[in-house]
Protein backbone atom coordinates (compact mmCIF):
# COMPACT_ATOMS: atom_id res chain seq x y z
CA UNK A 1 0.00 0.00 0.00
CA UNK A 2 1.33 3.43 -0.96
CA UNK A 3 0.92 5.91 1.85
CA UNK A 4 1.17 9.70 1.79
CA UNK A 5 3.10 10.37 4.99
CA UNK A 6 2.40 14.09 4.68
CA UNK A 7 -1.40 13.73 4.79
CA UNK A 8 -2.38 10.96 7.18
CA UNK A 9 -6.08 10.04 7.27
CA UNK A 10 -6.06 7.49 10.06
CA UNK A 11 -9.74 6.53 9.75
CA UNK A 12 -9.40 5.43 6.14
CA UNK A 13 -6.26 3.44 7.01
CA UNK A 14 -8.14 1.66 9.78
CA UNK A 15 -11.02 0.91 7.42
CA UNK A 16 -8.60 -0.58 4.85
CA UNK A 17 -7.05 -2.79 7.51
CA UNK A 18 -10.48 -3.93 8.72
CA UNK A 19 -11.48 -4.82 5.15
CA UNK A 20 -8.18 -6.61 4.51
CA UNK A 21 -8.67 -8.73 7.64
CA UNK A 22 -12.42 -9.31 7.12
CA UNK A 23 -13.27 -8.40 10.71
CA UNK A 24 -16.99 -8.41 11.48
CA UNK A 25 -18.72 -5.28 12.74
CA UNK A 26 -20.07 -7.09 15.79
CA UNK A 27 -16.55 -8.02 16.90
CA UNK A 28 -15.35 -4.45 16.39
CA UNK A 29 -18.29 -3.00 18.32
CA UNK A 30 -17.76 -5.42 21.20
CA UNK A 31 -14.03 -4.75 21.36
CA UNK A 32 -14.35 -0.96 21.03
CA UNK A 33 -17.44 -0.84 23.27
CA UNK A 34 -19.44 1.31 20.86
CA UNK A 35 -22.07 1.06 18.12
CA UNK A 36 -21.73 0.83 14.32
CA UNK A 37 -22.42 4.54 13.81
CA UNK A 38 -19.55 5.45 16.12
CA UNK A 39 -17.29 3.03 14.23
CA UNK A 40 -18.30 4.65 10.92
CA UNK A 41 -17.50 8.06 12.41
CA UNK A 42 -14.03 6.78 13.31
CA UNK A 43 -13.49 5.58 9.72
CA UNK A 44 -14.27 9.11 8.53
CA UNK A 45 -12.00 10.77 11.10
CA UNK A 46 -8.71 12.32 10.00
CA UNK A 47 -7.40 11.88 13.54
CA UNK A 48 -8.39 9.95 16.65
CA UNK A 49 -7.59 10.27 20.36
CA UNK A 50 -4.57 8.19 21.32
CA UNK A 51 -6.54 5.90 23.63
CA UNK A 52 -8.92 5.04 20.76
CA UNK A 53 -6.05 4.57 18.32
CA UNK A 54 -4.35 2.27 20.84
CA UNK A 55 -7.48 0.11 20.93
CA UNK A 56 -7.45 -0.12 17.12
CA UNK A 57 -3.78 -1.13 17.27
CA UNK A 58 -4.61 -3.95 19.65
CA UNK A 59 -7.64 -5.14 17.71
CA UNK A 60 -5.87 -5.12 14.34
CA UNK A 61 -2.44 -6.06 15.69
CA UNK A 62 -0.94 -3.18 13.73
CA UNK A 63 1.08 -0.22 15.05
CA UNK A 64 -0.71 2.82 13.60
CA UNK A 65 1.47 5.08 15.75
CA UNK A 66 4.45 4.10 13.60
CA UNK A 67 2.84 5.95 10.68
CA UNK A 68 3.07 9.15 12.73
CA UNK A 69 6.65 8.30 13.73
CA UNK A 70 7.55 8.01 10.05
CA UNK A 71 5.92 11.39 9.45
CA UNK A 72 8.15 12.86 12.16
CA UNK A 73 11.25 11.29 10.64
CA UNK A 74 10.45 12.76 7.24
CA UNK A 75 8.99 16.13 8.10
CA UNK A 76 10.22 17.36 11.49
CA UNK A 77 12.88 20.03 11.80
CA UNK A 78 16.43 18.92 12.42
CA UNK A 79 17.61 19.22 16.03
CA UNK A 80 19.71 22.25 16.75
CA UNK A 81 22.51 22.34 19.29
CA UNK A 82 20.37 24.46 21.65
CA UNK A 83 17.69 21.78 21.74
CA UNK A 84 20.27 19.20 22.81
CA UNK A 85 21.90 21.34 25.51
CA UNK A 86 22.03 20.14 29.12
CA UNK A 87 19.53 22.68 30.47
CA UNK A 88 16.88 21.58 27.95
CA UNK A 89 17.17 17.84 28.60
CA UNK A 90 13.81 16.11 28.51
CA UNK A 91 12.77 13.58 31.10
CA UNK A 92 11.05 11.59 28.33
CA UNK A 93 12.82 8.73 26.55
CA UNK A 94 15.11 9.89 23.75
CA UNK A 95 14.55 8.18 20.38
CA UNK A 96 16.99 8.34 17.52
CA UNK A 97 15.50 10.12 14.55
CA UNK A 98 17.74 8.50 11.97
CA UNK A 99 16.27 5.00 12.10
CA UNK A 100 14.67 4.44 8.73
CA UNK A 101 12.13 1.66 8.22
CA UNK A 102 11.66 -0.23 4.96
CA UNK A 103 8.50 1.82 4.35
CA UNK A 104 10.46 5.07 4.54
CA UNK A 105 13.22 3.74 2.29
CA UNK A 106 10.64 2.59 -0.28
CA UNK A 107 8.83 5.94 -0.05
CA UNK A 108 12.02 7.93 -0.66
CA UNK A 109 13.25 5.65 -3.45
CA UNK A 110 9.85 5.92 -5.14
CA UNK A 111 10.23 9.70 -5.14
CA UNK A 112 13.63 9.32 -6.83
CA UNK A 113 12.46 6.66 -9.29
CA UNK A 114 9.41 8.63 -10.45
CA UNK A 115 11.38 11.88 -10.67
CA UNK A 116 9.09 13.66 -8.21
CA UNK A 117 12.15 14.78 -6.26
CA UNK A 118 15.84 14.96 -7.01
CA UNK A 119 18.47 13.51 -4.70
CA UNK A 120 19.35 17.05 -3.60
CA UNK A 121 15.70 17.84 -2.80
CA UNK A 122 15.36 14.67 -0.72
CA UNK A 123 18.58 15.37 1.17
CA UNK A 124 17.46 18.95 1.88
CA UNK A 125 13.77 18.35 2.63
CA UNK A 126 13.99 15.12 4.64
CA UNK A 127 17.47 15.66 6.14
CA UNK A 128 18.66 12.27 4.92
CA UNK A 129 22.46 12.15 4.65
CA UNK A 130 23.76 12.02 1.08
CA UNK A 131 25.75 8.84 1.71
CA UNK A 132 22.67 7.13 3.18
CA UNK A 133 20.56 8.02 0.15
CA UNK A 134 23.26 6.85 -2.26
CA UNK A 135 23.60 3.55 -0.37
CA UNK A 136 19.84 3.01 -0.61
CA UNK A 137 19.86 3.70 -4.35
CA UNK A 138 22.75 1.29 -4.85
CA UNK A 139 21.33 -1.42 -2.59
CA UNK A 140 17.67 -1.29 -3.63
Amino acid sequence: MKLDYKKIHIGSLIRKEIEANNIESSRICNFMNCNENEIEDMYEAVSLPTNILLQWCKLLEYDFFRIYSQHLILFSAKNSSTVNSQENKSTLPNFRKNLYTQEIIKFVLELVRTGKKTNAQIIEEYKIPKTTLLKWIEKY
